[in-house]
């Protein structure tokens, strides 16, 4: 009998960073605290441009002396080029682990299967692998980077059935979790819109990093203007890019969809008003995530 289900997210992939100077490296550039992270903990965080716009988001954990990247698979190139454009002469090495992959793991019995804990980014050896619970949120279950060839062993030690992508990705979705450049505009998107403050994928509290200015001051000014939120479509099929209607009024757009969810970039003066938001002039149901502030 299966106790959880497990997805291999082929839309991920994983890159190393490894010498003597690669925590500082990455603690220069990304919005987390990459003290946080060890061999017990990982982190969510991103990487922006000069003016504080989306760029890429990574999950960091740490295996021996190198730390694991668990990023968006058809964008690696490029975050591999900013990388090693700031990496200058420092003793740093940038490399693709190849023989590993990213996996999901989800179900009410998720962290006691695995024996993970319920601390946000608690992480544990597993089958020359690494499985943590998700850092952004308890819900969404864990994650785990481990070796291509490991995963039927995983799934039958740990009685986890392997589901297709669509199966996580609804739920995602129905959680309101942007999935990297299906959901956050590159050069675009901000932080704070995208829920990375609530989502534990910023600090506000260590050195500068790239984008540090603006994230900060749209923290503390309170300027967010518009959220990702979860749509449900009840008598159409969503699509990337469909316009968001509230009357004659555009209010936002269809961000990544499965099935009959979505989720939408939405202005949150709409979430105000009494006038029904649709598509394509039919309504559609907004499903605000539990996990936010605003």
């Amino acid at each position: 009998m299966y106790k959880s289900s497990l997805t291999i997210l082929e839309n991920r992939t994983v890159l190393t960073i490894s010498g003597d100077d690669a925590k500082n490296f990455l603690q220069g550039l990304v919005t987390n605290d990459v003290d946080k992270v060890s061999e017990e903990n990982t982190i969510y965080t991103a990487l922006l441009t000069p003016q504080g716009k989306y760029l890429h988001d990574f999950f960091i954990l740490k295996i021996g002396d190198k730390y694991y990247l668990d990023c968006e698979k058809s964008r690696i190139e490029d975050l591999i080029r900013r990388l090693r454009m700031f990496k200058l002469r420092t003793n740093v090495i940038i490399e693709l682990a190849n023989e590993m992959c990213v996996i999901a793991i989800y179900g009410d019995r998720t962290i006691e299967v695995l024996s993970l804990t319920n601390s946000l980014g608690y992480s544990k050896p597993h089958v020359d692998g690494k499985i943590y619970t998700d850092p952004r949120l308890e819900t969404i279950g864990a994650r785990g980077i481990v070796p291509k060839t490991s995963i039927i062993e995983l799934s039958e030690n740990d009685r986890l059935k392997i589901t297709p992508f669509e199966s996580y990705d609804r739920l995602r979705i129905s959680l309101g979790l942007p999935d990297s450049s299906r959901d956050m505009k590159i050069e675009k998107s901000t932080l704070l819109e995208s829920g990375f403050d609530e989502l534990n994928g910023v600090s506000f509290n260590k050195g500068c990093y790239i984008g540090q200015e603006l994230t900060a001051r749209t923290k503390h000014r309170g300027l967010i203007k518009r959220r990702l939120i979860p749509i449900r479509f009840t008598t159409s099929q969503p699509f990337e890019g469909m316009s968001i209607q509230q009357g004659n009024k555009e209010i936002g757009e269809v961000r990544s969809f499965q099935g009959n969810w979505a989720i939408g970039m939405i202005r949150l003066d709409a979430l105000e008003s009494d006038v029904v938001i649709t598509v394509n002039g039919l309504p559609i149901v907004l499903k605000k995530p539990y996990w936010t502030n605003f």
